[in-house]
C-alpha cells in the first residue's frame, strides 16, 4: 500500500518554509503498525523523514535543473532507523543501555525522570541528593555514558537513590539537581490533547530566519550536498542525525568537540557515518584560530548547545553570519530558545517527561494516579524527529540560497517538537505492509571492526542507499576540510 503525504508531512514542510504543493512528490510505503504508542509517533517520524527527503530532492533540482524527483519513503526503514541506536552491533557487541541511574523513579508526591549516562551528569545527580557513593569499581572515563559502580556496588546504590527520592517532593528533586548542574525532571501530567491547531500554543516546531548576503552558488552536483562544508558542533543524538543525513547526500561533515569531553563510543559509531571527527579547544588561541580558518570556507554550522553556551568563544548568529557571509545556521537545543527552561540542559527523555508525554504513555492509562509508571515513546523519537526535521532545514535553506544568495538562521527545539507530536498531529491509515527490520539492516567493515547498522530512510529517485564511509574514530581526524 502506498499512501498519500498527510496533514503532519505538509506542516514540517510548511515549517521548514517549503513552497506548498510539492508534497505531492511524497508517498508512503506501508509496513504495518510500526513504532506503535498512544500518541502518532509513526505519523510523526514519517513525516520528519518525508520532509527530509523532499528537501535533498528539491535541492538536487536547484542545483542540476530538471524536475524535482519524486520522494517514497518506506516506513519500515523509518521505525527502524529511529531506533538505529537499538540495532548496533559492533563486532557483535550491542551497544550499552540507559545507565542504571537513569529511568523513572517514585517520590513523595510523584514521578521524576533522570539522566545520568554520562559521569559527570550522574556524579552531580548523587552530588544534588546528598547520596554517598561509595567505593567503586568498573567506572569509565569523565564525559563517558554509563560509568558506575558495578555488580552488587550498584545495585546497592540504587537503592540508596530509591530511598531517598521517596522522601522528596518531585519539583524539590528537579530543582535540586538542576542547580547542582544535574538532570531530572518531574513527570508533568498528561496535558489536554483536544484539538487546537499548530502546537496549541506551544513552542513553534522551527524558526526560519533570513540572514545576509554572500553564499555562493553550489555548481551542478550528482548528491543534494555535494561539496557543501558542514560544521558539526552537536552532542548526543538529534544533531548528529541530521549531520548523518547530510553526509549521506553529500556533504563533507566534521564534527568538533571540545578535549575535554569524550564522547561514548557507541552513540558516536551510530551517528558518526559518513563524518569525520576532530577536536577543537575554543579556550586556546590555536583552536580558536583553527576553527576559524574551517568557518572562512563553510557553508553550514549547526550547533547542539543550551542557547549562550558558545556565545562566550564569538558564535553567535550574527558573529559567525558577520565573518562567513551567506553562511546557514542551523541551531538545536532541548526546551526552546526562550523563557525559564532555555538555559536548561536535557535530553529526549527527559523532555518527554516534562512535556506530558511520559504520562500519556501511562499504562494502564491512569496517570493521575501517581502509583502508575510513566510510560516512554517507543523510540527516542524527539531526538530523530528534530534531527531529520533540522537537516530538511538546511537543504531547504541552501536550495533557497541558491536563489537569493543569503544565509539563513534556523532555530530547533526537542520541546517544539514534543508540542508538535502530543497537540499537532491526527493519526492517519496503517499501511497494509509488513515489517522486518533486517530488511532495512547491513553490516559495514570501519575502524571499530565490523559494524551491523540500519540503512538510512531518507529517499528520493536516484538517492543513494547507504553512507559513503563508515564512522571514523571520535576526535582523530585534522581539523581540515577534505
Amino acid at each position: 500500500m502506498v499512501s498519500e503525504p498527510d496533514a503532519a508531512t505538509t506542516r514540517a514542510w510548511t515549517a521548514i518554509g517549503g513552497p506548498a504543493g510539492l508534497t505531492a512528490k511524497v508517498s508512503y510505503r506501508g509496513a504495518g503498525r510500526v513504532l506503535p504508542a498512544v500518541l502518532p509517533v509513526r505519523e510523526m517520524a514519517r513525516a520528519t523523514v518525508g520532509a527530509c527527503s523532499l528537501a535533498a530532492a528539491e535541492l538536487l533540482a536547484a542545483r542540476n535543473g530538471g524536475p524535482v524527483p519524486g520522494v517514497r519513503v518506506d516506513e519500515g526503514a523509518v521505525a527502524t532507523a529511529f531506533v538505529s541506536e537499538r540495532h548496533l552491533l559492533v563486532d557483535g557487541r550491542a551497544p550499552t543501555p540507559f545507565a542504571p541511574l537513569s529511568g523513572f523513579w517514585r517520590t513523595a508526591d510523584g514521578w521524576v525522570r533522570t539522566h545520568a549516562n554520562y559521569a559527570h551528569h550522574r556524579a552531580r545527580l548523587l552530588a544534588a541528593l546528598e547520596i554517598d557513593a561509595g567505593e567503586e569499581h568498573g567506572g569509565t572515563t569523565a564525559g563517558a555514558v554509563g560509568a558506575g559502580a558495578g555488580g552488587d556496588r550498584g545495585a546497592a546504590l540504587v537503592g540508596r537513590l530509591t530511598a531517598r527520592l521517596a522522601e522528596l517532593g518531585a519539583q524539590e528533586v528537579q530543582e535540586r539537581v538542576h542547580a547542582a548542574g544535574g538532570l531530572a525532571v518531574a513527570v508533568a501530567p498528561a496535558p489536554d490533547r483536544a484539538p487546537g491547531g499548530e502546537n496549541a500554543g506551544g513552542l513553534p516546531l522551527a524558526e526560519v530566519g533570513i540572514g545576509g548576503a554572500g553564499g555562493r552558488r553550489l555548481p551542478a552536483a550528482p548528491l543534494p550536498a555535494g561539496g557543501v562544508r558542514v560544521l558539526d558542533l552537536t552532542r548526543v543524538i538529534a544533531g548528529p542525525v541530521a549531520t548523518r543525513t547530510l553526509a549521506l547526500l553529500g556533504a563533507d561533515v566534521l564534527r568538533v568537540d571540545p578535549p575535554g569531553l569524550p564522547e561514548d563510543p557507541d552513540s558516536h559509531i551510530d551517528t558518526g557515518f559518513g563524518k569525520r571527527s576532530t577536536l577543537v579547544d575554543l579556550d586556546s588561541a590555536e583552536g580558536r584560530h583553527a576553527f576559524g580558518a574551517l568557518l572562512d570556507s563553510a557553508d553550514v554550522v549547526v550547533t547542539g548547545y543550551r542557547p549562550g553556551a558558545l556565545d562566550r568563544y564569538g558564535l553567535t548568529p550574527e558573529a559567525l553570519a558577520a565573518r562567513r557571509p551567506g553562511l546557514v545556521v542551523a541551531r538545536l537545543c532541548a526546551w526552546g530558545w526562550s523563557g525559564p527552561w532555555s538555559g536548561r540542559r536535557g535530553f529526549d527523555s527527559l523532555v518527554q517527561a516534562a512535556r506530558g508525554i511520559a504520562a500519556i504513555e501511562a499504562k494502564p492509562s491512569d496517570p493521575s494516579d501517581p502509583s502508575v509508571r510513566p510510560g516512554a515513546l517507543p523510540a527516542q523519537a524527539l531526538d530523530h524527529g528534530t534531527g531529520y526535521l533540522l537537516a530538511a532545514g538546511v537543504l531547504r535553506a541552501l536550495t533557497d540560497r541558491q536563489a537569493d544568495g543569503r544565509g539563513r538562521v534556523l532555530r530547533f527545539s526537542l520541546a517544539g517538537t514534543a508540542d508538535w507530536l502530543v497537540h499537532g498531529i491526527g493519526p492517519e491509515p496503517v499501511g497494509t505492509g509488513t515489517y522486518g527490520a533486517a530488511d532495512h539492516l547491513t553490516e559495514t567493515p570501519s575502524p571499530y571492526g565490523l559494524l551491523r547498522h540500519a540503512l538510512p530512510p531518507v529517499h528520493y529517485e536516484g538517492a543513494p542507499g547507504t553512507w559513503a564511509a563508515p564512522p571514523t574514530r571520535w576526535g582523530t581526524d585534522p581539523a581540515v576540510w577534505l
